[in-house]
Formats: C-alpha cells, structure tokens, sequence
C-alpha cells in the first residue's frame, strides 16, 4: 500500500457471500492494500504479513504504536514453519487441539519473517482463525495476513461491518461484511518461548482448557509487561465515559440517579429500577458467558452512539471463566 494519507481513500463494502467480492478482497490484499476481513473473534484490519509497507500501513490505520506487535493469521498450522523458528512440540499439541479457533501462539520469529509485523521484536503471534472466508482468502495468498482488530487504536473492537466503518471509513481500501462476529472477543494468547506456557492475554480458550490438552499446569499472571496486542492499561474503550461496577453498587447510583441526568446502561440483575428519569437507554446483557462475550462490544458500539454522559455497566461473575470479560472492562472503563 501507498504510504499517502490514511483519509484519503474510497472504502468499499464487499459481500462475504458474493464470490466476486471475496475475489476482489484477494486481489486488494496480494496489491498490498488493505482490507478489513471478519474472523470469528472480531473484525480484522489484514494486510499482506510479508510486505512491510502493508505492515506499516496498518499501523498507519490505526494510529497504533509501530512497536505494538500484530498477530499474524494462516491458513493452516503447517504454515507455522514459515513465520517462527526452534516449534515446540506443546506449539503443535496446541495446534491440533484449537486451530482453528481463539488462540493464538506466541513463538521465536523466523529470521525471514519482517520484523514490522513483530513490533521489532524476536517473537512473533500466529493464529489460524476459524472464519470460513478469512481461512479461503489465506489459502488462496498462500501466506500470512497481519490483522489487528479493524478499529482506531484503544477503541472498541468491531463484531460487525457497520462497526468498521464506522471507525476507519476513509483510511482503508474495503470491508468484507461477513456478518456479525460469532466469539465476540479477541483471542487468548499463550506464550510458548519459555519453559512454561503462559497466558499472555485471556480470551475465549481458557487455562483449563490449555492445561487439559498440554497435560501440565500453565501459568497466567494477573499482569505482565510483555508486549502483547491488547497488553495496554487503555484499550477497547467507547468514546462515552463507561463505569463498570457490580449489582450492589449500581443499585446505589440509580437510587441518586438525577433525573436530568443521560445515562445508558449494561446490566445483567433483571431486579434493578433500569426504567427511571435519567436512564436514556437500558440493555440486559445474556447470563452466559458466551453469550455476554458475543454480545458486550456490539452493545458498548450501540450505547455509545446515543450520545448520553456516561455508560454504566453490571459487571458479571467474578469466576475464571469470565476472566477475559473482566479483563477487557478493565481496560475500556474510565477510573472512578
């Protein structure tokens, strides 16, 4: 891709199901250019992961810091090979247990794979997702696209084409509208270049899982300073003020609740007073956390275009298993 201003383009929006779209999302990404692609976690800003000026174009897309690293996206594992260096086994026990799917592995990078799609780093990200399309459109590149998620940097993930556009109309070449996304959250990510796995960001494969298929204990701290995508205090954050608290509190701000006030909420106890002056808007989040998952960013995009003063949310349980729910809200919630 030309290195020209980033508003400067007329972005497309290709159909998913029309064969021709798909094509011409092929020949746009083998010219360098950029496409927004839907995978099963969130909408992808993809790029061609062997052309560093595609690389830096992303970057460029998004506003995102060039040392941030990308995750690369295969077709398949066998292509592992070509991006990473010294596999391990448990990279291939993984493999076979989750690709395609949520997860991606950190390893050593190739010394052939471009050090832009790293951050400049000596590892690399792969992962091989699950979307149909996304997974045709790499086979027929025969390589890698790097695919960050398709919105402006720190700002919310996009699950839906609508989304993308909404956030980087004008700066890139097209959008493949392959529906809403089915996971709804990005990927766990799992370092596997030292002597133990470790879960460098939560996400939908969870450590039971991972210990279940390695056979042995993974390790997963609540913080860390490695350079991951997602690894920043602020991310994913709707333009709108968002207060995440539990059931008792948000009892308690409804109950002083002014009633000029323009509030939207996020709330999972169906006893709470959410029909009440100074509640714009109140959505019921699913009780399952599949369900909550898929649901949470395209309700932050809905309630964030209401133009309200704050958005407040119920946080849900507390359990292992909503850990990459929680850690999201940690980081697109405003402090206080």
């Amino acid at each position: 891709m030309s290195e020209r201003a980033a508003s400067s383009l007329d972005t497309r929006l290709l159909d998913a199901g029309a064969p021709d779209d798909v094509a011409e999302a092929v020949r746009l990404l083998r010219a360098g250019r950029l496409v927004a692609v839907p995978t099963e976690t969130v909408y992808g800003l993809a790029g061609n992961a062997a052309d560093p000026a595609a690389v830096r174009a992303i970057f460029a897309a998004k506003g995102r810091p060039t040392d941030h690293p990308l995750i690369v996206h295969l077709a398949d594992a066998a292509a592992m090979p070509r991006w990473a260096r010294d596999i391990p086994a448990e990279a291939w026990t993984l493999a076979d247990a989750f690709w395609p799917g949520p997860l991606t592995l950190l390893l050593h990078r190739h010394p052939d794979a471009p050090a832009e799609v790293a951050g400049g780093r000596a590892t690399i990200g792969l992962r091989v997702p699950a979307h149909p399309v996304l997974r045709g459109i790499l086979r027929a590149l025969d390589g890698g696209l790097a695919a960050p998620s398709a919105n402006p940097y720190q700002r919310l993930s996009p699950t839906t084409a609508a989304q993308v556009l909404a956030g980087l109309d004008g700066r890139i070449d097209a959008v493949l509208d392959g529906g809403a996304c089915t996971v709804g959250l990005e990927s766990t990510i799992v370092d596997l270049t030292g002597t133990v796995p470790r879960i460098l960001r939560a996400g939908p494969i969870t450590r039971a899982q991972l210990e279940a298929a390695l056979g042995r204990g993974v390790d997963f701290p609540t913080a860390h300073a490695t350079a991951v995508p997602g690894n920043v205090a602020v991310h994913y954050r709707p333009r709108t003020p968002l207060l995440a608290m539990d059931a008792a509190r948000l009892r308690a701000r409804l109950a002083t609740l002014a009633p000029d006030a323009r509030i939207a909420l996020a709330y999972l106890d169906p006893a709470l007073p959410v029909v009440a002056p100074g509640i714009v808007a109140a959505t019921r989040m699913p009780a399952d956390k599949p369900g909550y998952a898929r649901a949470l960013y395209g309700t932050l995009h809905a309630l964030d275009a209401l133009g309200v003063d704050a958005i407040w949310l119920e946080t849900p349980p507390r359990d292992e298993a909503w850990r990459d729910v929680h850690d999201r809200l940690s980081r697109a919630a405003t402090p206080g």
